[in-house]
């Protein structure tokens, strides 16, 4: 097993150097298939690693994080280093919306109207205006969340009339070794609601990428990748 994979304890070198090497390899894939002004932020997700070694990570560089579960996600955050910014991006049940409301920069996981409307709901109620993205089944996978790409012009529609709500933009979860196809379809839905001037609809990020993929998402228009296992190591 190649070492970078593994994390027996937390080092603070280990993920210095594969946040370098992430760092590296979105440079060079950017300048290879992206204009010299393309962004891509990078997520560090957080899922079963502790908040010791998430913090090393935010001091390595990362300013972003993606939490997966609303209870560990409740069980950490007070021990996070304060500057970074949380989305949450796992599957999200309506009536936990309320308990992370206050405590998230961005909800990624939105693929019901359902669930639309309880984040605008908890969010009038708690005076706020709540950054949302739309996540897209673009694998058509059963086990995976995400509105069809069939649905999601309705989704979109009804969810952009929501006032305490702000669509920011998709968010996929490509299948494993997907073939290319599948990012350039997502990277056409993006580019066609950006297109669009939808009211209340600000296409501005696709998040679209993991470890083992970022790479592609990114020749794709990925402008955020969500990295765990390659910056972590495996999850136990």
């Amino acid at each position: 097993m190649n070492p970078l994979h593994q994390i027996p304890q937390i080092n603070y070198s280990y993920i210095v150097e594969n946040y370098n090497r992430i760092c590296y390899n979105i440079k060079d894939t950017t300048a290879k298939y992206r204009r010299p002004d393309d962004r891509v932020e990078i997520m560090a997700v957080t899922k079963t690693v502790s908040p010791d070694a998430v913090n090393i990570a935010v001091r390595s560089g990362i300013k972003l994080l993606g939490e997966n579960r609303v209870q560990e996600f409740l069980s950490k955050k007070d021990l996070y280093n304060n500057n970074v910014e949380v989305h949450f991006i796992g599957k999200l049940q309506s009536n936990k919306v309320k308990y992370i409301i206050n405590d998230v920069d961005m909800i990624q996981s939105v693929d019901s109207i359902k669930l639309a409307c309880e984040i605008d709901r908890q969010a009038e109620k708690n005076s706020l205006v709540a950054d949302i993205l739309i996540e897209v089944n673009i694998g058509e996978e059963e086990s995976k969340g995400g509105v069809s790409t069939e649905s999601l012009d309705g989704l979109i529609y009804e969810a952009a009339q929501l006032k305490n709500i702000r669509i920011c933009g998709l968010m996929a979860i490509p299948p494993i070794n997907a073939e290319e196809k599948l990012f350039f379809e997502m990277q056409k839905l993006y580019n066609a609601y950006n297109e669009k001037n939808i009211e209340n609809v600000n296409m501005s990020i696709l998040s679209m990428g993991m470890s083992n993929d970022y790479q592609t998402a990114i020749k794709f228009g990925s402008t955020l990748v969500r990295i765990g296992t390659g910056l972590f190591g495996l999850r136990k």
